[in-house]
């Protein structure tokens, strides 16, 4: 009888060590064994595509958009990104929605059937390239977002643009300089783009205080043409104004043709990008144009590529990467040239 029970006991003891060993918690790794990595979706983290491993036989291919590819800051921002790709064996797909976010996101779409394998992608609006990027996350196809940030920045592995709030600061603080006491201000912004929106905060913050009332904002979409019949009826109703900020060179450049018709002789004008077409009006001497919030698109291009490369090679990318902007007017405009972009 003794030696049945021990004999039970035993059995009793091996069961329950297996069932520890086999079911419990796991054997910690001796000698050559390896651990596992867990995959985002066991640790909880970002779902969003990451590298995409070694670079393919006949290289990479990349997709381009941006709001208006006739504006000349993407002239020359698709040409530097095109060179930079192009010199390394890998292969562009540009693509143009001229400011319409549906076009966009048919085109990314398009871009996705041709399998690309990441995107350059600037939204001609924030919010409406939702779909889009809802696309691109499910194809797996990382997203590099440059110069005007998307509406949800988790979609895309890193963002590269300008310093938008100090370029709109920059025009500001020289406003207030040149015309102490204060005056009447229009303003001619994009809603739907968050550069431009970062650009007016700056100058208002620059402003605040200063004794200036911003009689008229209005959207000009961050074109010539609009921007120049939107302020052709604001300069009917407030001939009186002291200056005039628009969002951009092109809007500026609207507001000019507008103020230069309308005769007026003492409005400031200031635009955001230090384009050629706003440096030779600088140049000049004579134009109503005072200033822009220089960036540079070249620089913005290039450290695009950079970061695009890196991410696909599978080291670790900062979130975000400012360019420096600055004022550039008539005292300094011989510093940049008339020519080119800086």
């Amino acid at each position: 009888m003794k030696k049945k029970l021990f004999s039970i006991l035993i059995c009793v003891t091996l069961i329950a060590s297996l069932l520890l060993t086999g079911c419990g918690q796991a054997k910690q790794p001796t000698g050559n064994q390896t651990t596992t990595t867990p995959s985002p979706s066991q640790t909880g983290g970002a779902t969003n595509a990451g590298p995409l491993g070694e670079r393919p036989a006949d290289g990479w291919t990349f997709g381009y958009t941006c709001m208006d590819g006739t504006n000349p800051f993407f002239v020359i921002l698709e040409k530097t990104i095109r060179e930079e790709v192009e010199k390394r064996g890998d292969k562009l797909i540009t693509t143009d929605p001229a400011n319409d976010v549906n076009r966009q996101i048919t085109q990314i779409e398009d871009m996705i059937t041709q399998g690309i394998d990441a995107i350059f992608l600037n939204p001609a609006e924030a919010e409406g390239i939702l779909p889009a990027l809802d696309m691109l996350k499910e194809a797996g196809v990382p997203i590099l977002n440059f110069d005007t940030e998307i509406a949800e920045l988790s979609y895309a592995f890193s963002y590269v643009g300008s310093d938008n709030y100090n370029a709109g600061y920059v025009c500001g603080l020289d406003l207030v300089k040149k015309v102490p006491q204060g005056g009447k201000i229009i303003i001619l912004n994009s809603p739907t783009m968050n550069s431009i929106n970062d650009r007016e905060k700056g100058f208002r913050d620059a402003i605040e205080g200063k004794g200036f009332e911003i009689v008229a904002v209005q959207d000009a979409k961050g074109n010539l043409e609009v921007a120049m019949k939107i302020a052709e009826d604001l300069l009917q109703a407030h001939s009186d104004i002291v200056a005039i900020f628009g969002g951009n060179d092109p809007t500026a450049l609207g507001a000019l043709a507008a103020a230069n018709a309308a005769g007026l002789k003492d409005v400031l004008i200031y635009g955001v990008d230090g384009s050629p077409d706003i440096k030779a009006e600088l140049a000049r001497g004579d134009s109503l144009i005072e200033g822009s919030g220089a960036q540079s698109p070249i620089n913005i291009a290039k450290i695009s590529v950079e970061v695009m490369y890196k991410y696909l090679a599978g080291e670790k990318v900062d979130s975000r990467y400012p360019v420096e902007t600055f004022l550039i007017t008539s005292e300094n405009v011989k510093e940049y040239g008339t020519d080119s972009w800086q």
